[in-house]
């Protein structure tokens, strides 16, 4: 019975028994380089909002403007009723800035995978994934009921492999994130684009957590290696460095028509709502406007990585502003965790299914609105507990 199955589900409960639940954890606060938890002042490093503009003037000034003109939401899908100016605007807005011919706002970036991979990809495709590729991608691949192969992370030798042994016949399209959430590394896009020549795939890449902070001016991934026109697709989030919700796909434009008209996460949910539209094309602005975000977060980036590699703790291979530390055990890894949220300083753990056992890890990640008082204090706390529960 459903609900044996339910009620025989423990986990939570288990954690929660030994005071080592860290999950929905809740703030009562803007997303900033400190928030309040149950009143108290706690260290974020743990945020994606990488520019910290989430508490931003200019966007909240957006927000409310939109709301006084469009109201709290659209009513309908984008495809009916629920296409507004403002949408219009802000998809031009984001082709300008991708350097794409076209655009299509999603309600969410697992709504543009979802849609995108599902509508693109038939029966008789070939979608090849790297291992490590967010879940969403995985998701919008099942969808597709496209062939699916799996490569090793960022293993050109393998992905070429993979991609000797796929028929000739049916489409091939390589999906890639461009940092990978979770390890912080850099997709190897040019030999990825180099292979993808040599045995006719295209190249779609997630850049959800590559914008604002990779690239011209946070231009992402492909700008940052100078292969923006050999990439057909560009998927982003607002919900990171953009600071709200709802995600884009950026191409051609035929590629974009096709999308807008097949892609059934698109046609079947609503269109976001005015204010997140509005708050999203604010940020894409300050970005350019305030290209200095950009150095600060990666300045706070190089400044606590040291920190932490000096302690003599593992930061894997990560080359961005998401930190990996690495702990290999998951109960310490939940005490740490805890500990550290008990001494004012928010950090997420990653353990199984997200990574594999025995690499179980804490994800630390840098905002340009840190300062180097909240990196020494957050750093120098997770150093002694550490050592407390023999990390390092």
């Amino acid at each position: 019975m459903l609900r044996d199955k339910v009620k025989d589900y423990k986990a939570p409960e288990a954690l929660q028994k030994v005071g080592l639940y860290n999950f929905f954890r809740v703030i009562d606060s803007e997303q900033d380089a400190v928030v309040k938890m149950n009143g108290k002042d706690v260290i974020m490093l743990g945020s994606n909002s990488y520019l910290g503009l989430t508490n931003h003037p200019k966007l909240k000034a957006a927000a409310k403007k939109a709301i006084d003109k469009y109201g709290t939401g659209t009513a309908g899908s984008r495809l009916l009723n629920g296409t507004l100016d403002l949408h219009v605007a802000l998809e031009q807005r984001i082709a300008q800035f991708m350097n794409k011919e076209a655009a299509l706002v999603f309600s969410s970036g697992y709504q543009v995978n979802l849609g995108v991979l599902s509508s693109l990809m038939g029966r008789t495709d070939h979608i090849i994934l790297d291992e490590y590729d967010h879940a969403c991608i995985y998701d919008g691949a099942r969808l597709a009921f496209a062939k699916v192969r799996k490569f090793n992370h960022n293993d050109m030798e393998d992905l070429e492999a993979t991609l000797q042994k796929l028929p000739d016949t049916g489409n091939k399209l390589i999906v890639v994130d461009g940092v990978f959430s979770m390890e912080g590394d850099i997709a190897k896009l040019p030999q990825i684009v180099a292979l993808a020549k040599k045995y006719g795939a295209s190249i779609m890449v997630d850049d959800a957590h590559g914008l604002g902070v990779l690239g011209n001016g946070g231009r992402g991934t492909a700008d940052y290696f100078g292969l923006n026109d050999e990439v057909e697709l560009i998927m982003g989030t607002f919900s990171k460095s953009f600071a709200t919700v709802g995600g884009f796909i950026a191409g051609s434009a035929e590629m974009i028509s096709y999308l807008k008209h097949l892609s059934r996460s698109l046609i079947f949910s609503a269109s976001i709502s005015p204010a997140n539209a509005a708050s999203a094309f604010a940020a894409i602005d300050l970005v350019d406007e305030e290209p200095e975000r950009i150095d600060k977060v990666w300045e706070n980036t190089r400044y606590a990585k040291k920190k932490l590699i000096d302690a003599g703790f593992n930061t894997g291979h990560s080359e961005t502003p998401i930190i990996p530390v690495f702990i290999g055990d998951e109960t310490k890894t939940y005490r740490l965790t805890s500990k550290l949220l008990e001494q004012g300083v928010f950090v997420n753990q990653v353990v199984s299914p997200a990574v594999p056992k025995g690499q179980e890890l804490l994800r630390l990640s840098l905002m340009a609105t840190h300062t180097k008082a909240h990196i020494d204090q957050g750093i120098d706390k997770l150093i002694a507990l550490a050592k407390q529960l023999e990390i390092i």
